[in-house]
């Protein structure tokens, strides 16, 4: 990369980051050459694109009129250099953002024909049970499961799973099997990612919707702590068949109250607002769409 193109990209991701210290430890180089850098790019110009105090960044008028432009052009760079490579030649780090048990059970998985595919690609797996700030994160997508709110981010479905209600066969024999969800009363409840800090359980059952409050006596933030704690025999938790499928086919959970049906799981592709889709990314998106099973 030459001098006016990393001055570009370093600009971008000090105003994505607004810290100079990360954009360093991604580029490999020093915070004084980072800021520096940014310095050189502001007096070739002739303007102040930053103004900085000892608590944050901000963009002058200047920096915003050059910010979008940036972008652009970096991007446009890279999808003219992989259009000269072919579509099947994609190079360079894809950042993917994806919750962690989503991204080893089902993600993982599925990437090594990808790469196969296209031996001069690398990846980045962001995995964290957190929302990332796509921008701020550097990430070229996400995946993400249930519904995005956030209309300001282009979004697009992959697949959906089915969720259930889940209990370990050790868990049954000491407390007995619920038959109906007005019996999840008399037990033990662990509370997954999704149920929020006043949970309630809702089920359809020949098309009748029932809701319960529930009471949990586990809370996780994560589905894996979800499912280790139901296989653990502590209680009775729900989960999708992508994150509790192993412990279903080894015996470990066994699906309970299998006559009702919890509202399904859907995975999502999100990419980052304010800029176009990289080339790489809509190709892992292309791929997922048609790998990523549908959990029945």
């Amino acid at each position: 990369m030459n001098d006016r193109l990393q001055q570009l990209a370093i600009f971008v991701r000090t105003v994505e980051t607004g810290s100079f210290s990360k954009v360093a430890r991604e580029f490999g180089l020093s915070q004084p050459s980072v800021s520096r850098m940014v310095a050189a790019l502001e007096e070739r110009l002739g303007v102040k694109l930053l103004t900085r105090t000892t608590r944050q960044l901000s963009l002058t008028d200047a920096g915003e009129a050059l910010l979008t432009r940036a972008r652009d052009a970096l991007a446009g760079i890279e999808e003219a250099e992989n259009a000269a490579r072919g579509a099947d030649r994609l190079s360079g780090m894809l950042r993917v953002a994806l919750p962690a048990t989503f991204g080893v059970r089902q993600i993982v998985p599925l990437l090594p024909v990808f790469l196969e595919r296209h031996p001069g690609l690398k990846v980045d797996l962001m995995m964290a049970d957190r929302l990332e700030n796509l921008i701020a994160e550097g990430a070229d997508m996400a995946l993400r499961l249930g519904e995005q709110p956030d209309s300001s981010f282009v979004t697009r479905r992959l697949a959906t799973a089915r969720r259930l209600f889940i209990a370990a066969p050790s868990y049954l024999v000491r407390r007995g099997a619920p038959s109906s969800l007005a019996d999840l009363d008399r037990h033990h409840l662990i509370g997954g990612p999704s149920d929020g800090s006043e949970p309630n359980w809702t089920a359809s059952r020949d098309g009748v919707s029932e809701t319960r409050p529930v009471d949990p006596r586990l809370r996780t933030r994560s589905a894996a702590g979800a499912v280790a704690c139901a296989s653990a025999g502590l209680g009775i938790a729900t989960a999708s068949i992508w994150m509790c499928g192993e412990e279903l086919a080894s015996g470990a959970l066994v699906e309970i109250l299998g006559h009702y049906r919890l509202a399904p799981v859907t995975a999502h592709v999100v990419f980052p607002a304010g800029r176009r889709p990289t080339q790489k990314a809509r190709a892992f998106a292309d791929y997922l769409a048609g790998a990523l099973v549908e959990g029945a």
